[in-house]
């Protein structure tokens, strides 16, 4: 797509699917709730952003300029040395507007206590009440020993619940997971996981904001990058009120109306009649 001017690049979109929008690139609306709630922010020379709980207990890191394509990593402790108690990664084109619906939960949950944002819950029942927004929206399901796969109608992202037993160590370092959120076509798809032990209502926030209906802005120059699937609307602007009206229309009738012929006619002053002579004060010589 090219743009014959600045105004369009900037010109705005409501894109729909959200979970086919793409990532904003920047952090921002994602970290403002965590900042709001009074967590700590630290950066890197390399510009790479750590957002923590004052007790260093639940900690995210924003990583541009990490080792791989997972740009958000959140992680939750029991205690000051123990090791990560839960995973959560978002891949960097993940729609930054899905992190910020986890972050939200995330805050709410921190508030609350280690009771909210430690525990996960008891049984593999209590897990897959995680998904119960997915089925709501009218995604599909199905089971097999292995996995419960939750479709998009448009089959364009999917969710995986494994069945299956997992590793603590290996889901910590990455390479296994509870959760799995694939979204996009083919070639253009960006992943999501929640490790065992993330707490069933921050997986549900998360599966809430990929669901949500509502559609996300973006700009003219993200068009680009989005995939054909997704439909992008332009932004109306908004309508004028009944006094935005009257004022248009007191403005334009100022400016538009011709002058009368008597206000265009030039006022000659009258003459004056020469002053009466005066009478000499007394004291003062004529």
């Amino acid at each position: 797509m090219t743009f014959s001017s600045d105004d369009e690049q900037w010109r705005e979109y409501h894109v729909s699917p959200r979970y086919l929008a793409g990532s904003t690139f920047t952090g921002d609306p994602a970290l403002r709730p965590l900042l709001d709630s009074g967590w700590v922010l630290n950066d890197d020379d390399l510009g790479n952003v750590y957002v923590n709980t004052p007790n260093q207990r639940v900690r995210l890191a924003y990583l541009p300029e990490g080792d791989d394509d997972a740009l958000w990593k959140i992680t939750a402790y029991s205690s000051d040395y123990a090791t990560p108690r839960w995973l959560v990664t978002f891949q960097s084109g993940t729609p930054t507007e899905i992190v910020a619906g986890f972050t939200t939960a995330l805050a709410a949950a921190y508030a609350e206590g280690p009771d909210s944002y430690l525990r996960h819950g008891n049984s593999a029942l209590t897990a897959l009440d995680a998904g119960t927004p997915l089925a709501a929206a009218g995604w599909s399901h199905s089971y097999s020993p292995e996995n419960v796969v939750f479709q998009s109608p448009d089959h364009l992202a999917e969710v995986y619940l494994r069945r299956n037993h997992r590793d603590q160590t290996a889901e910590m370092r990455g390479h296994q997971e509870r959760w799995l959120t694939l979204a996009g076509p083919p070639g253009n798809q960006w992943y999501a996981t929640a490790s065992s032990l993330t707490p069933q209502r921050l997986v549900t926030a998360m599966n809430t904001a990929l669901t949500d209906p509502s559609p996300v802005i973006r700009y003219g120059y993200d068009l680009r990058r989005l995939p054909s699937q997704a439909t992008a609307t332009p932004v109306k602007p908004p309508m004028p009120t009944p006094l935005d009206i009257r004022r248009i229309q007191a403005a334009n009738s100022r400016s538009t109306a011709l002058p009368t012929t008597a206000a265009a006619r030039p006022v000659t002053p009258s003459p004056r009649s020469p002053p009466a002579p005066q009478a000499p004060r007394s004291g003062y010589a004529r």
